[in-house]
């Protein structure tokens, strides 16, 4: 039978920031299919990360997609700025925009991916209608917010509804899982019908030496 791929987003959250742009490079060379870059404002999450200027200096290290990730409030407002930045792909979150199919087709008319997140707490039947404006579905396993949480195992199950969802309207789009992500729960989350898979902590822990080892144990458990 044939065999799912995964796909490999590394999070750079998980990264040593007074390096970030050779970390890029580094993690780019070790086969990460995408680079994800996490952006929080300090109000729709309790941290702070960084911003376009960031995301434009690292821009150079790599030509894998950048998959950036708004966790912000109003995204709307700083799409274009994202855009100009570099992003390839650009996910806001269901919760943070009262117009999310205006921003999402906006997004799109841009000529860039456009994605929609969704937390633990929002079910699932929140997309349907999304469905034909958006490129990606990222589904959140943890509270957003921090690097380092243990997946929440009930959108385990929330994953598959949505796969589920996917194949009944015939939607050929990413669904990204996003949270604690590890050798050891991945296999489950690729079942559930994920194909894009962010990684931080499982990737960067060890330092630059196993990045290749370690994004390529993330790959091992194929699924038939």
């Amino acid at each position: 039978m044939v065999k799912k791929k995964i796909n490999i987003a590394a999070s750079i959250l998980s990264a040593d920031f007074s390096i970030l742009g050779k970390e890029v490079k580094d993690i780019d060379k070790a086969g990460s299919d995408m680079i994800h870059i996490d952006v929080m404002d300090g109000s729709f999450v309790p941290n702070i990360t960084i911003g376009p200027s960031v995301i434009s200096n690292i821009r150079p290290f790599s030509k894998k997609p950048f998959d950036v990730h708004l966790m912000i409030n109003e995204p709307s407002k700083h799409v274009d700025e994202f855009i100009a930045a570099g992003a390839d792909i650009l996910t806001i979150h269901y919760e943070a925009d009262l117009h999310p199919i205006r921003t999402l087709d906006y997004i799109k008319s841009k000529g860039i991916k456009a994605g929609i997140a969704i937390n633990p707490a929002t079910p699932e039947v929140a997309l349907e209608s999304l469905l034909d404006y958006c490129d990606l579905i990222l589904v959140m396993l943890v509270n957003p917010g921090f690097g380092g949480q243990k997946t929440i195992l009930s959108q385990i199950k929330k994953v598959k509804s949505i796969s589920a969802m996917l194949k009944k309207h015939k939607k050929n789009i990413y669904l990204e899982v996003d949270g604690g992500v590890n050798p050891l729960n991945i296999k489950n989350l690729v079942k559930a019908g994920a194909n894009l898979i962010v990684a931080g902590n499982a990737i960067f822990k060890d330092g630059k030496d196993f990045y290749e080892k370690n994004i390529r144990a993330l790959k091992v458990p194929r699924v038939k």
